[in-house]
């Protein structure tokens, strides 16, 4: 029995980017959220920890089938990409059904089409809000924070959809792997991109250092990561279709489905699998 004061909400924690639990990024999904603060949503984000929670409200947008926010332990995203995966999948799961043939999330940056396919999501690569050459002052702190000769970059641009990322590419998956920043020394999230020698059953690995946004020092998989990496070398330096593997550092296998469309569309997408569902409990706000 809920004691004076408290509330529920249903809930889900939905692993990301794998179709066997445990194995991608998972985010946790509060569902029917609008009656809540922005206080209560941020003291249950940083209560579970993950690099993610977020809330599904009613859209105040008709074109849109919902309204998503998303926060890290410390703070609110306008956008990310494992959250808006796995709360689409929530939201599905729990009978949402879209006006349309696609799902339309509203999130801070505006409107996300998701399109299904096989059993797998996919949303649309937002427009990135920063785009570009990094000055090279902050270049060479990313560099030798991350522990690398500045010869071993083969490039580096701002990427950034929302988190704020810039983009490394490296001449190898090996490389990729074997990085250990200094976290402390990362002046902004970095995203750092190897190829796998051909023939191998992933294009490229990816690595997502983010003790800025998410506030910690490595995310799992990384959906806006991979969104804005693809935006920026799809079709040059990388196929205009892959598939990016991520997350192997951390003992996890996560798979990333990069396609661009006929029309210039980069859709980004994975498998989605729930890993909990029941409810979480709500307090009344702390005294402090």
């Amino acid at each position: 029995m809920l004691r004076v004061g408290m509330t529920s909400r249903d809930f889900r924690q939905v692993d990301v980017f794998t179709d066997e639990p445990l194995l991608g990024n998972p985010v946790a999904v509060v569902h029917d959220a609008d009656a809540m603060s922005d206080d209560e949503m941020q003291r249950i984000a940083r209560w579970t920890n993950l690099s993610e929670t977020t809330f599904l409200l009613a859209p105040t947008d008709p074109a849109a089938d919902y309204r998503l926010r998303i926060f890290t332990p410390s703070t609110e995203l306008p956008f990310a990409g494992h959250p808006t995966l796995g709360s689409a999948h929530a939201w599905l799961e729990a009978g949402g059904a879209p006006a349309g043939e696609r799902v339309v999330q509203q999130c801070g940056i505006g409107l996300v089409e998701l399109r299904r396919a096989g059993g797998r999501l996919a949303f649309a690569a937002p427009d990135l809000l920063r785009s570009g050459p990094v000055d090279d002052a902050l270049a060479d702190r990313i560099v030798a924070a991350l522990g690398l000769d500045r010869a071993a970059v083969l490039g580096m641009a701002w990427a950034d959809n929302g988190p704020g990322w810039v983009g490394v590419r490296l001449g190898s998956a090996a490389e990729v792997l074997a990085l250990a920043p200094s976290y402390a020394d990362l002046p902004v999230d970095v995203g750092v991109i190897g190829p796998h020698p051909e023939g191998s059953e992933c294009a490229v690995e990816v690595r997502a250092f983010c003790p800025h946004a998410a506030g910690i020092t490595e995310d799992p998989v990384t959906g806006s990561l991979n969104a804005s990496l693809a935006q920026w070398l799809a079709g040059d330096v990388l196929p205009a279709s892959y598939v990016a593997a991520q997350g192997t550092v951390l003992g996890r296998r996560g798979r990333v489905h990069v396609e661009t469309a006929a029309d210039g569309t980069i859709w980004v997408g994975g498998d989605t699998c729930t890993t909990i569902h029941g409810t979480v409990t709500l307090g009344p706000p702390s005294a402090d």
